[in-house]
């Protein structure tokens, strides 16, 4: 037996990780600014000497928050879940934080294997926006009739194109088909959200469909306008992108 055939195999770790987006450029690595991608891996090449690259369950924009986003990363040297876990956490910033470490099969990916997403969208419907919640939702001053907003979702749900719910990706796609399986809109008090289920999502298409919804829910739009919007397969000004502040990457099924 030669001597890479005796050499362990990578490890692979699954990674659930909780951050604030305010600070960052957006959860993948860019020139232009600090992500999170960045800070993680950073953190990880500080505690194991190795420099992994980790591979997210999806991109997040500058600003969005991500309550359990999913990564995964191969290690050369297999650790204790415990100690990259506690080690990690020791070197991150406050913002972001490592909920879990485990052992992760080896044809398991983040993206790939994912088979559902769930994005929340939160906003603070009054006249003033109280100053802590700045960050985690966005303020629409005019009232929102609800039952309007939810009328325009139901006729959204299902396996549809949502290319005319996207904003241009900077790479080209296969399809624009996805299955977007729930999306409704529930309000305690002065606070909505909008929560939005499905197989994948396109590039901004959680802060379209929040754009939209605003729109309908302020009297802008016709609930029944978002089905010929949908079926022209074209993005237009009549689907605004909401703020990215109110959105949180909140669950990823695999």
């Amino acid at each position: 037996m030669n001597a890479q055939a005796e050499a362990d195999p990578m490890a692979r770790y699954k990674l659930i990780i909780g951050y604030d987006g305010t600070a960052y450029a957006g959860w993948q690595i860019q020139p232009n600014g600090m992500t999170v991608q960045q800070r993680i891996q950073d953190a990880l090449a500080q505690l194991t000497c190795e420099h992994p690259k980790i591979h997210g369950s999806g991109r997040t924009d500058a600003g969005v928050h991500g309550r359990r986003q999913v990564a995964h990363v191969d290690l050369e040297r297999k650790r204790p879940c415990r100690m990259l876990l506690n080690g990690l956490n020791a070197l991150l910033p406050a913002d972001i934080r490592l909920h879990t470490v485990a052992p992760a099969a080896a044809d398991f990916h983040a993206r790939r294997s994912a088979i559902e997403k769930e994005y929340r969208y939160f906003i603070w419907n009054g006249p003033v926006m109280p100053p802590h919640k700045r960050h985690y939702a966005t303020h629409v001053r005019r009232p929102l009739d609800i039952e309007r907003m939810n009328a325009c979702a139901a006729l959204l749900v299902g396996r549809h194109d949502f290319a005319a719910f996207a904003a241009t990706p900077s790479r080209e796609l296969e399809t624009t088909v996805r299955d977007l399986r729930a999306l409704r809109v529930s309000k305690r008090g002065r606070a909505i959200v909008i929560t939005a289920r499905g197989d994948g999502f396109l590039y901004k298409m959680v802060r379209s469909l929040a754009g939209y919804l605003i729109r309908v829910g302020v009297g802008d739009q016709a609930p029944t306008e978002a089905v010929a919007i949908r079926e022209s397969g074209v993005r237009t000004a009549r689907v605004p992108t909401a703020p990215p502040q109110g959105l949180f990457l909140w669950n990823v099924w695999y």
